[in-house]
């Protein structure tokens, strides 16, 4: 070969060498003749407080992702695509036809969205990709201690529909009052609230099983369930948290649905270990799912709910404020608006048109600030939310690079 033609194939592959390797306008580096990035942003820059645009970016791609595959698993499941659009046809018939069915299609569908309602913070609760938003601490919990308050202030839970759930007002006759009339008054929304966190625990069940019987690499939740199992080889090794780990692993491969019903009828931060093992060793879906719903559905709902009723009567409440009062320096001032706040909301159980006049009552400091709290408390879900989608895309970068 003579030198002219080394030298020209010597420039070449300099100047292909700094093509893969050189920066893009963005900021971003090139991709090789494979497609693939040469460096990927770390998980602790990929937040929107240092890099918006594409944190932006990442989620809103790897959102789009699972809509294609939910549209995917339509085209797939026809059958069901024909039965979701025959209902939504049904109801907008229904909607747009008029008649006395009509009626009775309002209180249908009144009931529903309000099923539906706490059937979605249940799910958010215990999904949150990562996040849960505490649904029940923000919004059960409330709305079950605004019964219960309403109750034994009215002597009767037989609040007039309208306005009640919406607003409690106080109805005229005067029954006797028990904590099982009030566990029977919000039994409905509490239920729907547990139903909602056992689907939100379907994820992790549905991941582990389709990466067992795929044999695919599993993601960040199925590696950790690999590592304990590696770790149980040397226990001695083990942490705290990790031997409780093992411990909710055991009831759910050993005792099977009654280990599931015991792990989901306690308050459990573990239990999604519990979906993941399950999913891991190919345990029937109804199997886990009906165990699980009944017990967060039943009867860890009705333990929550006995909870609420007894830490909302009035003695336990003027306890309470007696404490606050003991409390150094913020005591004395802490007292006055709550007892200002608890004195305006029985006086709005008596008013017909409560809050239609515009009073301003004197303790709306505390629900200002309760506001505010449930306020951040969504911010913080839909950013965590939208980091585990600009993370997950960046892991599906990576994955492919791999390839």
């Amino acid at each position: 070969m003579s030198g002219e033609a080394r030298h020209f194939r010597s420039r070449n592959k300099r100047k292909n060498d700094g093509n893969s390797s050189s920066p893009t306008g963005n900021g971003h580096p090139r991709k090789s003749s494979k497609g693939s990035a040469v460096k990927l942003v770390d998980d602790s820059d990929l937040v929107l407080w240092k890099s918006p645009w594409l944190v932006v970016k990442y989620s809103t791609l790897e959102a789009g992702h699972y809509l294609l595959d939910w549209c995917r698993w339509l085209i797939h499941h026809k059958l069901t695509l024909i039965f979701l659009c025959l209902v939504v046809g049904l109801i907008s018939v229904a909607h747009n036809y008029p008649g006395p069915h009509q009626v009775h299609l309002q209180s249908v569908e009144k009931l529903l969205l309000w099923c539906g309602w706490w059937v979605g913070l249940g799910i958010l609760s215990s999904v949150g990709l990562g996040t849960g938003l505490h649904t029940f601490l923000l919004y059960l919990g409330p709305h079950i201690a605004a019964v219960t308050l309403a109750a034994y202030e009215c002597q009767s839970t037989d609040f007039p529909e309208p306005p009640y759930p919406d607003e409690i007002v106080c109805p005229e006759t005067k029954t006797v009052v028990t904590i099982w009339t009030i566990l029977s008054k919000v039994r409905l929304e509490a239920f729907c609230w547990g139903a909602g966190t056992a689907i939100g625990e379907l994820p992790p069940y549905f991941m582990a099983r389709a990466a067992r019987l795929s044999g695919s690499e599993p993601g960040e939740e199925e590696k950790e369930f690999l590592e304990l199992q590696e770790k149980l080889k040397n226990p001695d090794t083990m942490t705290t948290v990790e031997r409780w780990k093992y411990r909710v692993q055991w009831a759910v491969q050993r005792v099977g649905f009654l280990g599931i019903l015991l792990c989901a009828s306690i308050p459990n931060p573990l239990f999604d270990l519990a979906g993941i093992t399950c999913g891991h060793f190919l345990v029937p879906f109804w199997t886990f799912f009906g165990a699980t719903l009944i017990g967060k559905a039943i009867i860890k709902m009705h333990i929550q709910k006995l909870f609420v009723i007894f830490a909302f009567n009035e003695g336990l409440i003027e306890h309470a404020i007696s404490f606050i009062q003991t409390i150094p320096v913020v005591g004395k001032k802490m007292e006055a608006p709550i007892r200002a706040l608890l004195a305006t909301q029985k006086e709005k159980l008596h008013k017909k048109g409560a809050g239609a006049d515009g009073d301003v009552p004197s303790g709306n400091i505390l629900s200002s600030i309760f506001e505010k709290f449930v306020m951040a408390m969504v911010i913080y879900f839909i950013v965590s939310i939208v980091h585990s989608l600009a993370q997950s895309y960046k892991k599906r970068l990576a994955d492919a690079k791999k390839k």
